[in-house]
This record gives C-alpha cells, sequence and structure tokens, in this order.
C-alpha cells in the first residue's frame, strides 16, 4: 500500500470549456499545496513511449528515473509539456502536470466518430499504457514527500 492517497478523477465536459474538471479544481484548490501530481490522459490508448511532464528540474529527474522501471514497454522517455485541458487548472497553482505520450497518429481515425468504441482498441496497447500510468502513479504516491516543486 502506497503512504498517500491516489486519486482517480474522471470528468466530462472537456471538450466544452473543462466544466468538469474546473468545478473539482474549485472544490479542491485548497489541497493544492499536499498534491504530488496531477496526470491526465486524453490522446487515446494507443502504444506508449512515455509521459510528457511539466514541473521543475528536480522533479523531472524523479519522472525520468521513474521511467526507467518501464524499460520492459519502452515506454521510458520523459518529453516536456505534459498537461492539458483537465490538470491546466492546478499547474497554475505550482502543481507539477503529466500526460500519456503514446503513438496516437490514428487518434482522429476513431475519436468522436461511429468507430470510437473498445472493439478498435489493441489490448496490448491498453495495457502497456495501464503499466505506465501504474508505475507512476504507485512509485510517486509511496515517495517519502511530494514531487520536488
Amino acid at each position: 500500500v502506497p503512504r498517500r492517497t491516489i486519486r482517480l478523477v474522471l470528468w466530462t465536459d472537456e471538450e466544452a470549456g473543462g466544466v468538469g474538471s474546473y468545478a473539482y479544481y474549485l472544490a479542491h484548490k485548497s489541497q493544492a499545496k499536499d498534491i504530488s501530481i496531477a496526470f491526465e490522459s486524453d490522446e487515446g490508448v494507443f502504444t506508449p513511449y512515455g509521459i510528457q511532464f511539466t514541473g521543475s528540474e528536480n522533479a523531472t529527474a524523479v519522472m525520468r528515473e521513474i521511467g526507467q522501471l518501464l524499460k520492459s514497454v519502452n515506454s521510458t522517455a520523459v518529453y516536456p509539456g505534459g498537461g492539458g485541458t483537465d490538470v491546466g487548472w492546478w499547474a497554475k497553482e505550482g502543481v507539477p502536470t503529466g500526460s500519456l505520450a503514446n503513438h496516437n497518429e490514428r487518434y482522429f481515425w476513431f475519436h468522436h466518430s461511429d468507430g470510437d468504441t473498445m472493439s478498435v482498441m489493441d489490448p496490448i496497447a491498453m495495457n502497456q499504457c495501464s503499466a505506465v500510468w501504474a508505475v507512476y502513479a504507485y512509485v510517486l504516491a509511496d515517495m517519502e514527500g511530494l514531487l520536488p516543486r
């Protein structure tokens, strides 16, 4: 069991301005100093190659070290620019943000179309994406302190 809580929040309405994520932010922004990272996954679940991350140099070094645990699924890369509409509110509070980096060249073949169904998903890629999120979430939640600001 990790030292800290892992909070998974699912919201809707990102395409119409992030109303759901903004409401959550307003309800919980007083907790920003206690949040290690805010992750967003909004680029599909294609074969991952790492994460995109926005945070301090020290935090980036920690993320790169964690990424090495994902060598077996070729997902060790840490690129700048992590975040998105749903976690941007937290970035303004100084909370590091991240998002999944994956081979999503076919994203708009399916997204917001009649073909946007589970039947077109690659179960191996989905498992690999799940592994990326699980590794980062668990290790960050089990660290002695928060991710450096």
